[in-house]
């Protein structure tokens, strides 16, 4: 846990380097009067969401000419009395107005505490202030996308629902448990097992989501493998747009893997160019073709690039892609036939392209969004990508299972209710609304960068 809420902390919060502006956070009882020691004007009964010019001094030195954003207690994004302080983006200034705030009662910032108190002033749930985070990381569309719908409260949203239904058969459960020896029944057995079934629908749903939403927020790995001079250079510079791999009629030009991005709706794809694959006593192509086995391990996607123009080369390698699919059940596998514009009948497989002119390129990069997408909904489905959140949802997963079990088998009301209430501890670990342990607060806000 970071330092005493009631500490006036104060950080830069914008990058560390030379720009027009630069922004100072300051939150904290003496927010206002800290500030208010070093600026030309008075500024502790100045009214919420008003701005003010005016200089920054430190004792006799004048630091800066500076914009002052006042935020009153309740109306800041911490939830705590706030300025922003606008000044000249040098890094000496910041330095020397941070020197000076400390030295009016501030204390630096550590990291993520300003969002910390947002979620300890109720200004967010847990779930949101780790949302932050991520829309600050978003590289890409789809992660934008992700972390906005968490920030705006989707998740925690559902997850209130779901609890909401959990509570309401809990306390008919534990009703019941008051007038045991009434024997009266005050919950419904078919709707509290109807219940259960949908709650355990959506809680597999989310679970589901974690290996998309982990792949967008990491990028999505591509192997491109095939024979040597298949196009497999060629075909990761027409994907790419750009040379960015040489290419040569020699077989066994590339002996390296080449791993460049690739943007396609939004979606981050990390293509792979690997060394072809084929039997060799030459060292360093051995070490290439070791390295491209093991990206086809590591790869969500792979494509399996055959020599269209060489009928034998295209059998071979027809098998070696149905052997993967076998060997591998959980990526996507395609089988791609090249060098359409010199190959004479066409193959079965799944895409046939020219790298060389472009033919069948655009299919394929939406058989790469396919691949990923499945059936979620990027824009009004949740996608939960972050592993402290998967685990307690597996954990509520266990707990609901035991519950449905339980209630398969008559086993004693208190018994269900156990795993009903433990359930509901689960999903309240996710937004904070069941109390969370002091060190995983610490580890969750020690990942923001200082000033957030």
């Amino acid at each position: 846990m970071h330092s005493s809420s009631a500490d006036t902390i104060c950080a830069i919060a914008t990058p560390h380097a030379v720009g027009a502006i630069a922004v100072i956070r300051v939150s904290g009882p003496l927010a206002k009067k800290s500030l208010s020691t070093l600026f030309t004007k008075n500024i502790t009964a100045a009214s919420s969401h008003t701005i003010h010019f005016g200089n920054i001094r430190f004792g006799d030195e004048l630091i800066d000419e500076v914009l002052v954003s006042v935020f009153d207690e309740g109306k800041s994004y911490t939830g705590e009395e706030s300025i922003e302080i606008s000044c000249h983006g040098s890094p000496f200034i910041q330095q020397q107005i941070l020197r000076a705030l400390i030295h009016a009662g501030c204390r630096l910032a550590e990291p993520g505490e300003f969002t910390q108190r947002a979620f300890l002033h109720g200004k967010l749930d847990l779930s949101q202030a780790e949302a932050v985070s991520d829309l600050i990381a978003s590289q890409t569309k789809a992660m934008h996308q992700m972390a906005l719908g968490q920030l705006k409260g989707r998740f925690s949203h559902e997850l209130k629902q779901l609890r909401e239904q959990l509570i309401h058969f809990a306390s008919l459960i534990e009703l019941e448990l008051d007038f045991a020896e009434e024997d009266v029944e005050f919950a419904d057995r078919t709707a509290l097992f109807a219940l259960i079934d949908e709650v355990l629908t959506k809680i597999r749903r989310l679970i589901t989501s974690f290996e998309l939403g982990n792949a967008l927020k990491q990028g999505v790995p591509v192997a491109i493998v095939g024979a040597p001079n298949t196009g497999k250079s060629t075909l990761l510079n027409q994907l790419l747009g750009e040379d960015r791999a040489i290419v040569s009629d020699i077989a066994g030009t590339t002996r390296d893997v080449i791993e460049e991005v690739l943007i396609v709706e939004g979606i981050s794809f990390r293509l792979v160019d690997t060394a072809g694959i084929r039997e060799t006593k030459e060292e360093i192509e051995s070490m290439g073709i070791e390295r491209s086995l093991q990206k086809i391990e590591q790869a969500q996607i792979v494509l399996c690039l055959a020599d269209g123009s060489l009928t034998g080369e295209v059998l071979k390698a027809a098998q070696w892609t149905a052997t993967l699919k076998t060997q591998f059940p959980d990526k996507s596998i395609l089988f791609v036939v090249n060098k359409l514009d010199v190959a004479g009948s066409l193959p079965a497989c799944d895409f046939a392209i020219s790298a060389k002119t472009g033919e069948g390129i655009e299919q394929l990069k939406e058989a790469f969004v396919e691949a990923v997408r499945q059936d979620f909904d990027f824009a009004n489905e949740t996608i939960i990508s972050n592993t402290r959140h998967l685990e307690a949802l597996q954990r509520t997963d266990e707990y609901l299972t035991a519950a449905y079990s339980g209630l398969e088998q008559q086993v004693p009301a208190d018994l269900v209710a156990m795993d009903i209430r433990a359930a509901m501890r689960a999903l309240g670990n996710i937004t904070g609304q069941i109390e969370v342990d002091t060190d995983i607060l610490g580890n969750i806000f020690s990942k923001f960068c200082i000033g957030k």
